[in-house]
């Protein structure tokens, strides 16, 4: 025990080496508010804020606009009711221009709309468990932490940083180009965009997501002649709609593996007749045995590394789509959904930024995480016109599910590491070399 004592006193002691007076002081200040920030994460997650529950997402916004607005920020609401969805915030706080542009990205809304069971906020111990208490309250908490404690060291005084805190970030609302367009335009302002959705963490060790997996929607609507089942394969009555769908379904899944690729199909149905509802969640199909099923119908999505992975992967599916059974006919749509975020020089350069002021405050090294991993997110849709990485939130589990939770000794930590970075980030001045355009 001494020995471990003395070796932790060291470490600190090396730290407090490498980092100024005002990165000490930053860790002084979000040491002294753990208390206060997982008071706020409670609130927020007492919140519902379900991505339809336009009320709720609308109350999260304004009690992050009662913590963006006393740090300078100037904080915006951006309705956004037209798109069938409650807003977005958008804070600027303005510096003396000469310093990297910081856009720093999280969102109001959750998974769990007002008629879900999973409810409220428990704490045992440093697990804390609630609707959104890692996806994405943590990362609203991280975020707002981070400021604080910089604020309190006075380098948010000449940092121009935006925030952007979406409303729909679970369901984006439509179309999405009006649903998006903030995001986008402050991601062409921004030379760095960081993203606070949860940490990714296994055994123990914090990962850095430099890359997303874009995610697109993809729709099949397969017809054939019907009959009675009698005359199923023969040269009058073909192979019906159900077998060239579950012909397509099955080439897809022997012919399209390649690394960082997934295509899931999640809702499908046959008969005389099927079909899919507008909003592509419902298939319906009503029949017989001893009837060839005249329509068959599915929907899926497709997720890619890069927009080069997703255009071909578009175009086999096309391919096999087009190779039809004897009587049928089959077409495939897609549908807009979240751009890829690849991997870059820049972004990895971003990382061993990172990774430099975890060694300097005593931090363990974060490694990158596999993409494949990783669901998209909104960092996607500015990762075309900024440096970006994402996964700065809070470190926890079951995300989307009940019983999510988040380690609560990951705020303080997280926030620590995101107050440095944004600071030396925001320092650094600008280069229009350094931006990946």
């Amino acid at each position: 025990m001494i020995v471990r004592s003395a070796f932790a006193t060291l470490a600190l002691l090396l730290a407090a080496a490498a980092t100024s007076a005002p990165e000490q002081k930053m860790r002084t200040t979000v040491d002294a508010e753990v208390a206060r920030d997982e008071a706020l994460l409670e609130r927020l997650v007492k919140q519902n804020s379900g991505t339809l529950n336009l009320p709720g997402v609308t109350a999260v916004g304004e009690m992050m606009r009662g913590e963006l607005a006393p740090l300078g920020f100037d904080v915006r609401w951006i309705d956004m009711r037209a798109t069938g969805r409650a807003g977005h915030i958008v804070a600027t706080h303005k510096g003396d221009g000469r310093g990297q542009r910081i856009l720093l990205i999280g969102h109001l809304d959750t998974v769990f709309e007002p008629s879900s069971p999973f409810t409220g906020f428990t704490r045992e111990g440093n697990r804390a468990t609630g609707p959104g208490v890692g996806d994405d309250k943590g990362g609203l908490v991280v975020i707002v932490a981070a400021l604080r404690a910089m604020q309190a060291a006075g380098t948010l005084r000449n940092a121009d940083i935006k925030v952007v805190l979406t409303g729909d970030e679970e369901r984006a609302g439509t179309p999405q180009d009006a649903a998006r367009r903030d995001l986008i335009e402050a991601g062409k302002w921004a030379d760095i965009a960081l993203e606070y959705e949860n940490v990714a963490t296994d055994k123990g060790v914090d990962y850095a997501t430099i890359a997303r997996r874009g995610s697109l929607t993809w729709e099949i609507v397969a017809h054939g002649k019907t009959g009675h089942s009698s005359g199923v394969f023969g040269a009058d009555l073909g192979y019906g709609a159900i077998y060239e769908l579950a012909r397509i379904l099955d080439d897809f899944r022997r012919e399209l593996p390649e690394k960082n690729l997934n295509y899931n199909v999640g809702v499908m149905a046959g008969g005389t007749p099927a079909a899919m509802d507008a909003a592509g969640v419902t298939a319906t199909g009503t029949g017989k045995p001893n009837i060839v099923a005249a329509d068959a119908v599915a929907r899926g999505d497709l997720r890619a590394l890069t927009p080069d992975q997703e255009a071909r992967v578009r175009g086999r599916m096309e391919k096999i789509v087009a190779q039809h059974l004897p009587g049928t006919q089959a077409t495939i749509a897609f549908f807009e959904g979240y751009p890829t975020m690849p991997p870059t020089d820049a972004n990895r350069a971003l990382l061993a930024e990172l990774n430099r002021a975890n060694r300097d405050l005593g931090l363990p090294e974060m490694p990158e995480y596999d993409p494949a991993k990783r669901g998209a997110a909104d960092s996607s849709f500015v990762a075309a016109d900024t440096v970006a990485m994402g996964g700065l939130g809070a470190s926890g589990g079951n995300s989307h599910a009940p019983g999510e939770w988040v380690d609560l000794a990951s705020l303080p930590r997280q926030a620590l590491r995101s107050a440095v970075f944004i600071s030396r980030l925001a320092a650094r001045p600008r280069d229009a070399q350094s931006r990946k355009r």
